[in-house]
């Protein structure tokens, strides 16, 4: 059995199968913007793991049609089989330790891709056409909007859905506010309290206004406006985002204090504070949340230093906290950060360091836990010059 991939009446992607000699067609609805596959066929509880794994590594994508619960498993025995880009993992001559990361990265999207490939049927609710399947109706609408026709998406990406649903209901208690934050699908939770309790520590140069660029769910735009700030003015260019920001704002009743602003970067104007907390890596995002790790070519780094000096008002300071994770991994070097830094037209005023207090950065089995274990997270205050 084979499939295409074509579009859809409204211009969305769909995939098509033959089921029983009959062709069929449905949406493709992935949460996780994957794209289509090229190659389905259907399959049920009879396919074992080891016949999933050879489908899957040659490409082809399966549309299960039996048991839910059994669906689940079959994903499980998959992973086993796969590298996840941390176990396993040879040494390679040369290329140093930026070379390691990048094919840790390559392994953990090639993992993602593989796993990606086992597919589940979706229907009006919206709900999973399967056996047994959970009520997954919030998670889904929350994750990739309503669902009015037939379609088709990763397991994985329902998984995703339903386990962000619950993170979203439950919350994230965050030390530097005295209050829960409630993480959005797609959007980072701030799980890391360094770099919070380094806003929350920093000497503010003025209680006025402040500009926080790439908010995210709003957290650091909540820390300023419980410190004093009158008014802040959060941006982010992902909607998903601001619905995040304005959801915890209003929960923490800080609606009238922060705007949040739908839109790349810098609001028009200028602020005594611009504060970013840009993704620390630079690389290729495969995920939504590796958006907020990882920064193509460092774009987000740059475009916030290179426009900074415009948005600061007279003896103003624009906060940049970041990571030298990059710098311990060989994907970035300090004379790079200080040397964009200077092309900005801006100086340093000072800086505020903590070391890396997050599990991972103790884990002696991670493989990068020599570079992890010298992390160091910092607030560079930076001026005009």
């Amino acid at each position: 059995m084979s499939a295409g991939q074509h579009g859809a009446q409204d211009g969305a992607a769909a995939v098509t199968w033959t089921q029983d000699g009959v062709e069929r067609t449905a949406l493709w609805r992935p949460a996780s913007g994957v794209a289509a596959p090229k190659s389905v066929e259907t399959v049920d509880d009879s396919l074992t793991a080891d016949q999933a794994y050879r489908l899957a590594v040659q490409g082809r994508a399966m549309l299960w049609t039996g048991d839910y619960h059994n669906a689940r498993q079959l994903l499980s025995a998959l992973a086993r089989r796969l590298l996840d880009g941390t176990t396993g993992r040879k040494k390679h001559d040369g290329g140093g330790v930026a070379e390691e990361f990048y094919r840790h990265r390559q392994a953990r999207s090639q993992r993602a891709r593989i796993l990606g490939l086992l597919l589940v049927p979706l229907e009006a609710g919206p709900a999973v056409a399967l056996r047994r399947a959970p009520d997954v109706a919030a998670a889904w609408l929350a994750a990739s909007g309503p669902v009015e026709a037939a379609a088709v998406a990763p397991l994985q990406d329902v998984l995703g859905a339903i386990g962000a649903q619950e993170w979203r209901r439950k919350g994230l208690r965050v030390e530097a506010l005295d209050a829960v934050i409630h993480p959005h699908y797609g959007t980072f939770a701030p799980i890391r309290s360094e770099y919070l309790d380094l806003v929350a520590q920093a000497e503010l140069p003025s209680t006025e206004l402040a500009f926080d660029i790439g908010t995210g769910t709003g957290v650091l735009a909540a820390i300023l406006a419980r410190r004093g700030v009158r008014r802040v003015v959060a941006t982010d260019s992902e909607p998903r985002a601001i619905a995040c920001a304005e959801e915890n704002l209003a929960l923490l009743g800080l609606s009238a204090v922060v705007e949040p602003v739908l839109g790349d970067m810098f609001p028009a104007g200028r602020a005594p504070l611009a504060v970013c907390n840009p993704p620390w890596l630079p690389g290729t995002a495969h995920t939504l949340l590796d958006n907020a790790v990882y920064d193509p070519k460092s774009r987000m780094l740059r475009a916030f230093l290179n426009g900074l000096a415009a948005h600061l008002e007279p003896g103003g300071e624009g906060w940049l906290i970041i990571s030298d994770l990059a710098e311990h991994l060989g994907l970035r070097t300090r004379e790079q950060l200080l040397g964009w830094i200077a092309g900005g037209g801006l100086e340093v005023l000072g800086r505020l360091d903590t070391p890396a207090q997050h599990p991972r950065s103790m884990d002696r089995a991670d493989p990068f836990f020599e570079a992890r274990s010298r992390e160091v997270t910092s607030l560079w205050k930076l001026g005009v010059k």
